[in-house]
């Protein structure tokens, strides 16, 4: 049976894929993405060299052209996968969106929203949060100039102020002295105008078990995708009303 190297949940809200670093690299590259010592044996961190990174994004190249597909690094340090996501997925908005500002700015918010991180450091949360946010804004700027607007730039702060959380992905909870169970926005354009729309669900019942359920009087039937395989429907904490996406931060605390 093949390996499938990107694991992925599948629920009628869309396919998350997993991504996790290739740790098998040369003494040489290794030096390069060890922070310390000290963080390799408390924590196994090793960063993750941007040709593996790569070359195993190739593996789904199709994905991380789509604008809209998500992805979530359960331990994502200071975002190298991330990071080359983004800027795939940046490419095909200004192919596509760059003659308009306003189209371009709706989906780089939406590649944005549809990156995901974890990780137990919280150095690592800030680094990566902050290389999301400056390739975008990198962009975002050298594309638009002095009609960019700060709006923009702090709907992309918000949205990755959620995405990239501080957590530990095997506990699925946050860290520190009281932990709570982590918490995801998905973040969609339900109207095809601006108007954005936020549901927040944990992460637990975001991952698809892998056992059958049990029938039952109060249990709910198996749902099937129009390919034939399992899904289900997470449970949804909380939903936010949709406002304009220059609003996302105003309108959804």
């Amino acid at each position: 049976m093949e390996h499938d190297p990107y694991p992925r949940s599948r629920t009628e809200r869309g396919t998350w894929f997993f991504v996790a670093g290739n740790k098998k690299m040369d003494t040489e590259i290794m030096e390069k993405q060890v922070v310390s010592k000290k963080r390799v044996a408390d924590h196994g961190e090793v960063l993750t060299a941007k040709r593996e990174v790569n070359a195993m994004l190739d593996l789904v190249k199709q994905e991380t052209a789509r604008i809209d597909s998500r992805f979530l690094e359960p331990a994502c340090g200071t975002g190298n996968f991330v990071v080359e996501i983004l800027e795939r997925k940046l490419s095909v908005v200004k192919n596509r969106y760059g003659k308009s500002q306003l189209d371009y700015e709706r989906n780089a918010v939406l590649a944005v929203s549809s990156i995901y991180g974890i990780d137990v450091l919280e150095d690592n949360v800030v680094e990566c949060r902050k290389r999301l946010f400056d390739i975008f804004n990198q962009k975002y700027t050298s594309l638009f100039k002095k009609k960019a607007k700060d709006q923009c730039r702090n709907a992309v702060k918000y949205v990755l102020e959620r995405n990239i959380i501080q957590g530990d992905a095997l506990t699925l909870k946050t860290v520190g002295d009281n932990p709570q169970p982590i918490l995801f926005s998905e973040w969609s354009f339900p109207f095809n105008n601006s108007m954005i729309k936020r549901r927040d669900y944990t992460f637990s019942d975001l991952i698809q078990s892998d056992q059958p359920s049990q029938s039952g009087l109060f249990t709910e039937p198996e749902l099937y995708s129009d390919l034939g395989k399992r899904a289900f429907l997470p449970k949804e904490q909380q939903g936010f009303r949709p406002v304009h996406f220059l609003k996302i931060g105003e309108g959804h605390e």
